[in-house]
């Protein structure tokens, strides 16, 4: 694996796509890890470092507020 850094340009979806995919590539390495594959570990560490990576760089998202009414008011109605 190279440390060459690249430019890519990928829209949002796709981005969720690749760290889903790299979430589940950890969830079964770190079971074959636990087995003790000493390459599985390796290799876990590298996807949980380029998961750090899609973490750090990635766009935030654009915090929406709810209209959704809040549980005290809720309840409030909900009991008269």
């Amino acid at each position: 694996m190279s440390d060459e850094k690249q430019k890519l340009e990928i829209s949002q979806s796709e981005l969720a796509l690749i760290e889903s995919a790299l979430h589940t590539q950890a969830k079964i390495l770190s079971v074959q890890a636990s087995a003790g594959g000493a390459k599985a570990l390796t290799r876990l560490n590298d996807v949980k470092r380029a998961l750090s990576n899609i973490t750090q760089q990635k766009p935030a998202a654009k915090a929406e507020k709810s209209r959704q009414p809040g549980v005290f008011f809720s309840m409030a109605r909900m009991f008269g």
